[in-house]
């Protein structure tokens, strides 16, 4: 009987260490997985970023249109322009994130107070400071902005480790931009886009490389022959007004100072473009126009062109009398 009692405590007790061991074995990995570093390349070389991200400070806006559209609400971003606050098309979400100066001159101070866990950025914007950045925390740099945001895109989901809901919301954007070509269907050859931005004492003609570019490229959008230049943009003179001429025509502005703006509009030879006597002058809100360069801004320019091309209606704000203020 002692015998017994020995054998039945033994197998007992084998069975509830294999049941622990077993329990063990389920949950390590993953927690491991949790916290098992990854190294992100990106434009200034290689960054080790262990577990999920969760305090991100962004110095750009398609770096907080990336973080946006994934869901993540960064604890710090710049302004575009001092004082102007952050970009009025994403709403509620970017409500109380600490302003942390401006694009042009972001405060690395500020920066370091919200203890951040990933700074995201590009060199074009930011090289001369990542030094100082990467010794605040682990900062990944894309190469360009605007044109290339797609691949900034994939870039920014790698670095918060959220690569599956990039892809998803990229399919989204495709999708889109499909639907948006169907729906003009023929009509697509008579709907060149000519695309105006207005930026202090410059008025830009903006070609095809930039991120309103590609995305009319997307949509199979045709641009005016003088615009269907794979560059950013050239400037607009008094001898050029002409060249903004199209079927429809997207005319933004960044910015207070628009003396240049009201001086070609005040040409007579505004007034004579074909566009213009056909009141398919269409003023767009920058900061989603422009400043978006990210996939959540892409996918509501979209549904902005839709509303234009297709539905033939003008956005908020727009009362089809170009303001030459």
């Amino acid at each position: 009987m002692k015998r017994i009692l020995c054998l039945l405590s033994a197998l007992l007790a084998a069975l509830i260490i294999t049941a622990c061991g077993d329990d063990e074995s389920d949950k390590t990995p993953a927690a491991a997985s949790d916290a098992a570093p990854r190294t992100i390349q990106h434009a200034m070389g290689a960054t080790k970023i262990t577990g999920t991200p969760k305090r991100i400070v962004v110095l750009d806006t398609g770096e907080l249109d990336s973080a946006v559209a994934l869901g993540v609400k960064p604890v710090g971003a710049v302004e575009a322009i001092a004082g102007e606050g952050l970009p009025a098309y994403l709403g509620d979400a970017v409500r109380d994130i600490k302003l942390v100066g401006t694009i042009e001159q972001p405060n690395v101070e500020a920066i370091a107070a919200l203890r951040p866990d990933l700074i995201l950025s590009s060199k074009v914007r930011h090289e001369a400071i990542y030094d100082q950045l990467a010794r605040v925390a682990p900062t990944v740099f894309t190469e360009e902005v605007g044109v290339t945001w797609k691949e900034n895109f994939a870039l920014h989901a790698r670095a918060l480790g959220l690569t599956d809901d990039a892809t998803r919301l990229q399919a989204e954007y495709e999708t889109k931009a499909r639907d948006l070509s169907s729906a003009l269907g023929d009509g697509r050859a008579d709907t060149s886009v000519s695309v105006v931005r207005s930026v202090g004492d410059e008025v830009r003609i903006y070609l095809k490389a930039n991120f309103l570019g590609t995305i009319l490229e997307d949509a199979g959008l045709p641009r005016p022959e003088v615009q269907d230049k794979d560059e950013f943009s050239e400037t607009a003179t008094p001898e050029r007004i002409p060249d903004l001429d199209g079927d429809v025509m997207i005319l933004s502005r960044f910015g207070d100072d628009h003396r240049l703006l009201k001086r070609l509009q005040d040409n007579r030879l505004w007034s004579r473009l074909k566009v213009v006597e056909s009141d398919r002058v269409f003023e767009v809100p920058d900061d989603l126009w422009f400043l978006g360069i990210g996939n959540f801004a892409a996918r509501k320019v979209l549904d902005d062109l839709r509303a234009i091309v297709v539905d033939g209606r003008r956005l908020a704000g727009d009362d089809g009398n170009p303001k030459t203020a």
